[in-house]
C-alpha cells in the first residue's frame, strides 16, 4: 500500500476498535514500527487521530456536553490542581472573569481571601457560592439561560462583557487540540468566549487533559490566542511538543 492508502486503512481500523497499539498496527499492516509512527504523526498533524502511550486513538467529535452535575464529578483532582495554579495568578484589586463550568467552581474557595477582588461571571453556581462573601464585588453577566450548564450564554452576555474591563479571564473549554484550538458543540457559547479574548488583559484557558483530542463543531479560538493554558500533566507528550513548537504557553500541574 502507498502511504495514503495505509493511513486510510488505519482510520478504518480505528473506527472499529477506537484505540490500537503500535504493535497491533505493525502486525495488521505488516510494516515496521517506524512506518507506523510516521503514519500516526501524519494523521495527527491532520487532526484525525491522537497519540496515546504506546498507541493511537481517533480524535473524537463532541456532539454535546455532559450535564453540569455530571461534569462536577469528573476529574476533580485535576481540576483542583489546575484552579490552584490559576488562583495564584490573581492579585489584589483585580477584576477577573470566571467562565461557566465546574473547573471555575473549584476555584471559588481559593479566591475568598483575596483583597479588593471583583468577580464577573456567567455561572449561576459561582454566584451562589460567592454570594456569602461581601468582601468580593460580584457581577453576573445576564443573558439567555443555559439550563444544562447553569449559566448565561449568547449575544446579550457578549454585549455586557464589551462594557467591562477584566484583568484576568479564566476561560473553560469542553474540547481542545493543537489543530482545531478550543472548540464547543454549542454555538451560543462562542460569542461570549471570543469577547473575553478581546476585553481581557490576560486570558487563561483552564482545561484538563481528558478533553484534549476532542473537538466540537464551533471554534472559539486557536490555542496561541490564549496568553496561558493550564492543564494537568497527563497530557500526551506529543501534544506538549506540538504546543511548544507553536509557541503556545503551557503550564502543567500534577492532579492533587
Amino acid at each position: 500500500m502507498i502511504p495514503d492508502q495505509r493511513r486510510e486503512h488505519i482510520l478504518k481500523l480505528l473506527q472499529e476498535r477506537h484505540v490500537l497499539s503500535i504493535n497491533e498496527l505493525t502486525s495488521m499492516l505488516s510494516v515496521s514500527h517506524m512506518t507506523v509512527r510516521r503514519d500516526i504523526q501524519a494523521l495527527e498533524n491532520d487532526g484525525k487521530v491522537l497519540s496515546v502511550t504506546g498507541g493511537v486513538r481517533l480524535a473524537a467529535r463532541l456532539k454535546s456536553e455532559p450535564s453540569y452535575l455530571a461534569k462536577a464529578q469528573l476529574e476533580v483532582p485535576a481540576k483542583r490542581a489546575i484552579t490552584r495554579a490559576a488562583a495564584e495568578l490573581v492579585r489584589e484589586n483585580f477584576t477577573i472573569f470566571l467562565d461557566a463550568g465546574t473547573t471555575s467552581l473549584q476555584m471559588v474557595p481559593m479566591l475568598t481571601d483575596k483583597v479588593g477582588l471583583t468577580v464577573v461571571t456567567n455561572d449561576f453556581n459561582v454566584v451562589g457560592h460567592l454570594m456569602e462573601y461581601p468582601n468580593i464585588e460580584l457581577i453576573h453577566t445576564g443573558g439567555v439561560v443555559s439550563h444544562a450548564d447553569h449559566s448565561s450564554v449568547g449575544q446579550f452576555t457578549a454585549d455586557f462583557l464589551s462594557r467591562v474591563n477584566v484583568d484576568l479571564a479564566f476561560i473553560a473549554s469542553s474540547s481542545w487540540d493543537v489543530e482545531r484550538g478550543s472548540t464547543t458543540p454549542s454555538e451560543a457559547k462562542v460569542v461570549a468566549k471570543q469577547q473575553l479574548l478581546r476585553i481581557a488583559s490576560k486570558s487563561v484557558l483552564t482545561v484538563d487533559s481528558t478533553k484534549y483530542g476532542k473537538f466540537g463543531t464551533f471554534r472559539v479560538a486557536r490555542l496561541e490566542e490564549f496568553d496561558l493554558i493550564i492543564s494537568d500533566d497527563r497530557l500526551p507528550q506529543s501534544a506538549v511538543d506540538e504546543m511548544r513548537e507553536a509557541d503556545v504557553r503551557l503550564q502543567l500541574v500534577a492532579p492533587e
